[in-house]
């Protein structure tokens, strides 16, 4: 397989409502993986894949793909730099960290660069394509463990927040189960309420906490 950028022209069945992806990996062999799913998976355009970061930058950076998943050992520069510049030159695009790390430090440094999710290569790939829609929607879906893994290095390294004391029982309810990794089919199924229930709840909780992303919501509420 080629390595590096491969473009890819949208066919007759990707149009409109598709999801725009780019992928970001080294490994060959995971990268086939990786394209093999978004091309196959209905409802998902693959626009690019790349082996390594600089390469990436230039070519999102131009075609801004909805949803990017990207490796955190790279040649050359890291994961976590490309997101962070990535994020500062397109504030709206969704990063999905998608890793072999499990140390709780790379994890919070992930999500201080902007990615919205961070999942293991272990993930199955009908998990991962619908974290992916998740990402798209505004969540910010993390493997269990992984979830735990945050709220132990903030529980040890943060300080509390006393915005929190404002969100209602509901409110604090689906804002845990973020917390904890859980999608928002997740949350409305163990909570027995509608995903649009799940978003008006999560809106008044970032009206109230002065914050406009889940990951900014999700640190305040871990620092309560």
């Amino acid at each position: 397989m080629e390595r590096g950028k491969l473009s890819r022209q949208m066919s007759g069945q990707h149009l409109g409502q598709d999801l725009r992806i780019s992928i970001v990996e080294d490994d060959g062999e995971i990268r086939a993986h990786l394209v093999q799913l978004i091309t196959k998976a209905k409802g998902f355009s693959l626009v690019s894949d790349h082996h390594e970061a600089t390469q990436a930058i230039e070519f999102v950076q131009r075609e801004k793909p909805d949803v990017v998943l990207m490796d955190i050992n790279l040649p050359g520069m890291s994961g976590i730099e490309c997101a962070r510049i990535l994020k500062q030159s397109i504030p709206d695009l969704q990063i999905l960290m998608l890793t072999v790390y499990e140390d709780s430090e790379m994890i919070f440094e992930s999500l201080k660069a902007g990615a919205s999710g961070y999942l293991l290569k272990s993930t199955p790939g009908a998990k991962l394509l619908e974290a992916i829609r998740e990402v798209h929607e505004g969540g910010s879906p993390m493997s269990s463990h992984i979830a735990r893994r945050v709220v132990q290095y903030f529980s040890a390294n943060q300080k509390r927040s006393p915005e929190v004391a404002q969100l209602t029982e509901r409110e604090l309810a689906v804002l845990d189960l973020l917390a904890r990794g859980q999608l928002y089919k997740e949350i409305a199924d163990r909570l027995g309420m509608s995903l649009d229930t799940v978003r008006k709840h999560l809106q008044n909780t970032y009206h109230k906490l002065h914050v406009h992303t889940r990951t900014e919501a999700v640190v305040k509420y871990l620092r309560r």
